[in-house]
């Protein structure tokens, strides 16, 4: 890829920003996701410790002497650095000798069990995730509403060009990564299945050098794909592999496969929204499940676009994972974080953004335009609940994201509604 051809990111803003006030920046994020590209576009020097010249000459000088591959001008790219952990305490060091910001900025598509030998590089290094494209980022989005503005009350009524169940489909199936933007479907959707079978194959090994069990690593994959955007146990995976694929895989081999998985950034689950909302209800502390992009779950079941087309159902659930990623990277942007929202009252919340002022807003996610009406009385319903119990939890924002709709505008309950396909950050 050549740099001019750089499509500019949301973490863009926020790469500068830590840059400009720690000595070293830590990227990380799954492989393909663009990491690199966008590191080199806020780097002056570079070297790539994957890089297979000269026998991976690079990887094994830094082992010999991780000095050899901190020396460049800055900010100095060390890209996959995890390839030889040592280099976290080296830059940590060197950092302490340097008063300047923004020496470094290191890439990892992998975290490995200790970030260092003696040093955590709090204060030193800071740590960004970086997910794939959301829809703003890829084209896909209009972007004529803005998350932050819709926190602010601003929101007026606007007809947007109506994506169709065909259009929602083929973004799901190929997903956010860069290299596929412009693609064929057909050749797209082959992106997400390299992707998984890369993970099996090479870097689930490469992670701490364990040989693993490909097939009950692939079971627990497709069972998770079936699981998408819900808040299964690990003990209702184990069932679903029983019952789906006449399989048995013990407690403890999920969990542990379940931390490899979410060590290599291949999940990225949403967590549940409860300490901040204290009442006499109690509030379930289940995670959320996700790929880190839906074209994963896609890929682990093997699905196609005509087939999702005829399963609503599963449909239903990829575009809520579709939507909930872009919203993880938006909120993002603002410092703030998503969460989901259960409770044994029977009450849920789809998507909770957290602002870092507490402020927080709760949103549904419907694929049909018929479906708002249902979303909003629920927002608002739940919302009075809340308010009641604890005014000074009250959400500051109440909104319907959906798919198939033409028109982004607030309703007169209050409520707004917002195409995923016109939203950034």
């Amino acid at each position: 890829m050549e740099l001019k051809d750089y499509r500019p990111r949301i973490i863009d803003k926020t790469v500068d920003l830590y840059l400009s006030t720690f000595g070293a920046l830590c990227i990380e994020g799954p492989k393909w996701c663009g990491k690199t590209w966008t590191s080199l576009v806020h780097s002056r020097s570079q070297i790539f410790l994957g890089d297979p010249a000269g026998n991976f000459q690079n990887r094994e000088l830094a082992r010999m002497d991780t000095n050899l591959v901190l020396d460049g001008q800055a900010p100095r790219l060390i890209d996959e650095w995890q390839e030889v952990p040592s280099i976290w305490d080296a830059v940590r060091f060197k950092v302490d000798q340097m008063p300047a910001k923004g020496n470094f900025i290191l890439t990892g598509s992998a975290t490995p069990k200790h970030k260092g030998i003696l040093h955590s590089g709090t204060g030193r290094i800071a740590t960004l995730r970086m997910r794939p494209m959301s829809l703003y980022e890829s084209g896909d989005s209009s972007g004529v509403v803005s998350l932050k503005n819709l926190f602010s009350g601003k929101l007026k009524p606007l007809l947007v060009n109506p994506a169709s169940l065909q259009d929602l489909i083929a973004l799901i199936i190929r997903g956010g990564w860069p290299g596929s933007i412009g693609m064929d479907l057909k050749k797209a959707a082959l992106v997400p299945r390299s992707y998984l079978k890369s993970v099996l194959d090479e870097d689930v090994y490469q992670l701490d050098g364990v040989k693993r069990d490909a097939d009950k690593m692939r079971l627990l994959l497709r069972s998770l794909a079936r699981n998408e955007a819900t808040t299964v146990s690990n003990n209702t995976l184990k069932n679903d592999i029983k019952n789906k694929d006449d399989e048995t895989v013990d407690l403890n081999t999920i969990v542990t496969y379940l931390n490899i998985f979410d060590r290599l950034f291949l999940t990225d689950n949403q967590e549940p929204f409860s300490t901040n909302i204290r009442s006499s209800v109690r509030v379930k502390q289940a995670f959320k499940r996700h790929f880190t992009d839906p074209s994963l779950a896609c890929a682990a079941l093997g699905v196609t676009a005509s087939q999702l087309l005829h399963d609503l159902r599963t449909l239903g659930f990829l575009f809520e994972a579709l939507c909930e990623r872009d919203l993880k990277i938006y909120a993002a942007a603002a410092n703030g974080k998503l969460y989901h929202y259960q409770d044994y009252k029977g009450r849920e919340i789809d998507a909770v953004v957290e602002l870092e002022d507490g402020r927080w807003g709760a949103f549904e996610i419907k694929l049909g335009a018929n479906q708002i009406d249902a979303a909003a009385a629920n927002l608002l319903h739940l919302a009075e609940e809340i308010g009641q119990e604890h005014p000074e939890k009250a959400p500051s924002l109440l909104c319907v994201v959906c798919g198939l709709s033409n028109a982004a505008y607030l309703r007169p309950d209050g409520v707004a509604v917002v195409p995923i396909t016109a939203l950034k950050d």
